[in-house]
């Protein structure tokens, strides 16, 4: 997939780094158990804009779900039957939330299987370039509570990182972006495409807030 897709410019080093990657690149992920567990697929799509230069598709869950309420995460979900692998998943799901049309999207790469215990899914990254942008908003407001392209610069400016610490202990990376806390899964996914990406600056990883402090701020 990746020998037949030319990304633009600046994402040539995101592109080919994720040639030799493995999940530890993007968190500590432990190993799927051997049966239980579900395939899901989210799409890291990104596009450029004219004033603002490269972003990144992400939404915001609608506070009502029963299952991650709230939480910005990347377009994506669990496999269908009828799907014809991770790409198909990723790009219907990103239809299904946000409205956003497969043709003119181009998938690049396939990343690592990651296992999220707390769902019990293991999900495939699947890195797209945004080649004709189409209108993106929430399609289903019960599922999906907004959706935002946000500037790559704006996620690797060192005044957004911090790290946020769970209730339960967990201490990971967090993004702050308009009207979102990133945090958890789709953060730790961020901190390593802007790594790949050479998109990185130094920032203070000993600023760790509370989570629901930081939820909190974003309201």
């Amino acid at each position: 997939m990746t020998e037949a897709a030319e990304p633009p410019d600046w994402m040539l080093r995101l592109a080919k780094a994720t040639e030799t990657i493995d999940a530890s690149t993007f968190m500590r992920v432990p190993r799927a158990p051997s049966e239980g567990v579900r395939e899901a697929s989210v799409l890291m799509l990104f596009g450029e804009d004219e004033v603002h230069g490269p972003d990144v598709l992400l939404l915001r869950r609608s506070d009502t779900l029963g299952s991650h309420p709230g939480q910005v995460a990347f377009p994506g979900g669990a496999s269908d039957p009828t799907d014809d692998g991770p790409v198909a998943t990723a790009l219907r799901e990103a239809y299904e939330e946000t409205g956003v049309l497969a043709e003119g999207v181009r998938p690049l790469a396939l990343l690592p299987e990651l296992y999220v215990p707390v769902s019990g899914f293991v999900v495939t990254p699947v890195l797209a370039y945004w080649e004709q942008p189409s209108p993106v908003a929430p399609v289903d407001p019960a599922e999906t509570a907004a959706v935002a392209r946000v500037p790559v610069a704006h996620l690797a400016d060192p005044a957004n990182r911090f790290r946020v610490r769970h209730p339960a202990g967990y201490v990971g990376a967090a993004f702050s972006a308009p009207g979102m806390l990133v945090w958890g899964f789709t953060a730790g996914l961020i901190n390593g495409l802007i790594a790949l990406g050479g998109w990185e600056q130094p920032w203070d990883a000993t600023d760790v807030r509370d989570l629901e402090l930081a939820l909190r701020a974003t309201q």
